[in-house]
């Protein structure tokens, strides 16, 4: 398998580089995002709230690492002053923070065929040059550079196949949790305009 990827020539080096990346950044949000299983946690917030326990609904909030509960505690901690932009504020934060990694893998999946594309274009260059010193008479010289220029872009299509899974599950998870925090939030501010 090393030797077939070995044989794909020195633009392999970079399509290896995104693949480990990738690998790396989707480990990491993948661990990020596991520990985002949503609980009735945020229901009992709101109803804390609702019956005038600020603390333990504060409390409940650093208890439990999640970004609804951290953008309803905004609202609750400047629930006398403009609560709607604190959760504003607050939910674009943590949006950004569950974006972190994605706009790498989006990368990723653009950059790996066209790596790929540059493999097999550099092959097929060795290919030709090889053609035009040796003539038609010495054909393994040049299916050689063409399995070079063939490998290479399997490489490139595959790295950014697999990535494209990830990717568009970790971007799945950050719009769920984006419609769950404005829901939330909504939630609150409905309540505390009206107490």
């Amino acid at each position: 398998m090393i030797q077939l990827l070995m044989g794909g020539g020195w633009m392999m080096i970079p399509i290896l580089g995104c693949s480990l990346l990738a690998l790396t950044i989707s480990i990491e949000r993948g661990f990020q995002f596991r520990s985002l299983r949503f609980s009735r946690l945020a229901d009992r917030m709101i109803k804390l709230v609702e019956q005038g326990k600020w603390t333990d609904a504060l409390a409940l909030a650093e208890q439990r690492q999640s970004p609804t509960l951290r953008v309803l505690a905004a609202g609750i901690f400047h629930r006398d002053q403009q609560p709607d932009k604190a959760m504003e504020s607050a939910g674009i934060a943590e949006v950004s923070r569950l974006k972190r990694g994605l706009s790498v893998l989006d990368t990723v999946i653009t950059l790996g065929p066209l790596l790929g594309l540059l493999g097999t274009i550099i092959g097929m260059i060795d290919s030709f040059g090889i053609m035009s010193e040796t003539g038609l008479g010495n054909p393994h010289a040049v299916t050689g550079g063409v399995a070079e220029a063939l490998i290479c872009t399997a490489a490139g299509i595959g790295v950014a196949v697999i990535t494209l899974i990830p990717y568009n599950m970790f971007l799945s998870m950050v719009e769920r949790e984006t419609e769950r925090i404005e829901q939330y939030a909504t939630k609150l501010q409905s309540f505390l305009g009206n107490s």
